[in-house]
């Protein structure tokens, strides 16, 4: 029995063998879920297009549930020593059960697009379950924004005291960054939800396939028509899906920088938990953000992910190449990578502690210079005099920062707007539900 869906019995150096596999059985086991289900939709279609018989489907398909309940308690199913990959070792369980019957589930695809499909579908379900996670810390980070959007910080730019803000703008400015990175994983959703399957080497098939009804079957929003196209999509969409990894990455390495330095003793906005701090083998008093400065780093490697995938991209032709097998060994670590950010972030997010008495030190008196002018503007004096009045105060320290805030507009400290937020997000997160 061959081991390999290529195979046509002649044996393959054991020494390119290992080089070419790679970590690919690994991976594999990953998408094998989804390689029993785009079977299983493709043996109903082949039925309905007269590739099998009714009863030669039921032996099939019933086949095919078993060995996906095997997939699922994941601890029974394993890729055999020999077998190439996923696909193979599931076609040669079909053979070992069905003899002459599993050995027609492969007429009228590829490996190609069995691949595609495959990664199609588990790209659907991890998105699914990235964005089930984005949703959760969205839900924690806005509500300490309503916890605390009375106690106010200083708001800096160019790394300078600038102006005052709150704990309830900080907070929520990351909440609303998550939608527009849902936004961006809304586009990825598109891409991703296309069906390849039918493509076959990229180049169609002579049988009269159903490409529509695989399409519903599998709860694909469409095909990818053009079944060259559809082999464009190997690699391309792992690129697209790295943008989308890159723009969550982003939103969380920026809020662990802000964590970590508002953490350190010189601003102490925060303090976090002993349970979330590590200490020193030689000073007995430090309590190091580990947790944060992981995430940071970690968020750093994820955002040269998607330059990572088109340098791979770089330079290939049309059509199937062997260097597409790379991009599983980028994208899947990288998957659980995010995820672990993500439930990280949010589980740490809940036990920050706030200082509630920052603007109380006299070193941050002069962030209020703003409202002092908006006052004399308010008053009746033009602004720019307004500003030159209270410059001359500061330069002779006489000036007295008027605390007393007054901020109504929409996304101010008084009117943070968070419903508007949330309202957002309902609506993106609509394009996910399955």
């Amino acid at each position: 029995m061959s081991k390999k869906l290529w195979e046509k019995g002649i044996n393959t150096d054991e020494f390119i063998e290992k080089f070419t596999v790679g970590r690919d059985k690994e991976f594999d086991l990953l998408l094998a879920e989804f390689d029993v289900q785009g079977t299983l939709a493709h043996i109903e279609m082949l039925q309905k297009v007269g590739l099998l018989t009714s009863g030669e489907y039921d032996l099939l398909a019933k086949e095919l549930h078993r060995i996906l309940e095997e997939v699922i308690a994941s601890q029974l199913f394993e890729i055999e020593d020999g077998v190439e990959d996923v696909h193979s070792q599931i076609e040669l369980m079909l053979v070992r059960a069905l003899g002459d019957v599993g050995k027609k589930v492969h007429a009228g695809r590829s490996r190609n697009d069995q691949v595609l499909v495959d990664l199609k579908l588990f790209l659907r379900s991890e998105l699914f379950t990235l964005v089930s996670l984005v949703k959760k810390l969205f839900d924690s980070i806005l509500l300490r924004s309503e916890e605390h959007k009375q106690v106010l910080i200083p708001g800096y730019t160019h790394t300078q005291a600038a102006m005052p803000s709150s704990f309830g703008i900080w907070f929520a400015m990351y909440a609303e960054s998550l939608v527009d990175d849902l936004v961006l994983m809304q586009s990825v959703h598109t891409i991703v939800n296309r069906n390849p399957l039918g493509s076959a080497a990229g180049y169609g098939s002579s049988f009269p396939l159903d490409r529509e009804l695989t399409t519903k079957l599998l709860n694909f929003d469409s095909p990818a028509v053009n079944v060259g196209f559809a082999q464009m999509g190997r690699g391309k969409t792992e690129q697209i899906f790295a943008f989308g990894l890159a723009a969550l990455a982003g939103t969380l390495n920026k809020l662990a920088s802000d964590i970590c330095l508002y953490n350190s003793q010189n601003f102490a906005f925060i303090k976090l938990p002993d349970e979330l701090t590590t200490g020193s083998s030689i000073m007995p008093h430090k309590k190091n953000p580990d947790v944060f400065e992981l995430i940071r780093a970690k968020t750093n490697t994820l955002l040269a992910l998607p330059n990572s995938i088109s340098m791979l991209m770089s330079n290939l032709t049309s059509g199937y190449h062997r260097d597409f097998q790379i991009l599983k060994e980028q994208l899947f670590p990288a998957i659980s990578e995010m995820k672990a950010c993500l439930e990280m972030t949010e589980y740490a997010i809940s036990k920050i502690q706030v200082n509630k008495e920052v603007l109380k030190d006299p070193k941050y008196d002069l962030i209020f210079s703003v409202e002092a002018v908006n006052q004399l503007v308010l008053d009746g004096m033009p602004f720019r005099d307004a500003y030159l009045s209270v410059a001359k105060q500061i330069d002779e320290g006489t000036f007295e920062p008027p605390k007393e805030l007054n901020h109504t507009h929409l996304g101010s400290i008084g009117n943070l707007g968070n419903e508007m937020i949330k309202e957002r997000m309902e609506k993106v997160l609509d394009v996910f539900s399955e």
